[in-house]
């Protein structure tokens, strides 16, 4: 019994803990916008001026030499693609920190109009680049495959990206844990979103190392989990089934052969906008 204490206050400390990380990462989040909002705006005012520049050159082109007016286009083009890329990325960084507020701020049990391939993707990398910071020379491949046209559906965005992100989080360690004894394996997670029954499929595959028989019985138990002290708290796949089954109605299920790989299923039902 004392154990069992013991146990509890060790989760509810680790909890805590998380909550407080949460509310540091929402307001690193908000000041990191601000600057990346400038980042955005001022390449786009220097690829007018660009623009700009060149009518200047295309008025006077007859005073420069042919290299020199080659140079310069290839200069003009460089500069162009260069602007872009930064306007492409910083705009991909204003989403995740969106998706980062909107997960802190969202209001408890809140159905919004959800894009979930966007959600899913994002979370997807989040966890994949949260996994790179922790484990030196970690990589993976990963395979999007996303039905083009999905409606947004009406879902609770905060919890929809925690129970991805669970997910990821575990087929990333599965994947990891396999390859570190097997330099001849390629580490691979799938990802899946569809349409089927009415329902948003999103399927996150990976050939990792699979459940024994004790850990797919077990796996939904409150702080049952299979990772080292310090690196799991056994909550993430209860509260993941909690999320998906009892507060969107829908079935999360899975499938696992052990040594060759895991698959979970989300079916969310989808309540159009």
């Amino acid at each position: 019994m004392d154990k069992q204490i013991e146990t509890l206050q060790q989760q509810l400390q680790k909890q805590e803990k998380l909550a407080s990380l949460g509310m540091l990462s929402a307001g690193i989040a908000h000041e990191i916008q601000n600057p990346l909002n400038f980042v955005i705006n001022f390449s786009k005012m220097s690829d007018k001026l660009l623009g700009d520049l060149t009518e200047i050159v295309e008025d006077n082109e007859d005073k420069l030499s042919d290299d020199d007016r080659e140079e310069m286009e290839d200069i003009v083009a460089d500069l162009k693609e260069n602007l872009s890329k930064i306007v492409e990325h910083g705009e991909r960084a204003i989403s995740i920190i969106r998706g980062i507020l909107l997960v802190s701020r969202g209001k408890e049990n809140e159905f919004l109009p959800t894009d979930v391939c966007k959600l899913v993707k994002e979370y997807v990398w989040l966890s994949y680049h949260a996994m790179r910071a922790n484990q030196k020379n970690f990589n993976i491949s990963i395979h999007e495959n996303y039905e083009e046209g999905l409606p947004q559906i009406m879902a609770i965005p905060q919890d929809l990206s925690r129970a991805v992100l669970n997910v990821m989080n575990n087929a990333c360690y599965a994947v990891w844990h396999k390859s570190v004894d097997n330099p001849d394996y390629t580490p691979e997670v799938t990802i899946t979103v569809k349409t089927a029954d009415g329902n948003i499929l999103i399927v996150i595959a990976d050939n990792g190392e699979g459940m024994t028989d004790e850990v797919k019985q077990r796996l939904f138990e409150n702080f049952y989990t299979t990772k080292p002290i310090g690196q799991g708290t056994g909550l993430g796949m209860s509260i993941t089934r909690d999320i998906v089954e009892n507060k969107h109605g829908g079935k999360l299920s899975f499938e696992s052969t052990l040594g060759e790989g895991t698959s979970f299923t989300f079916a969310i039902p989808m309540k159009k906008v």
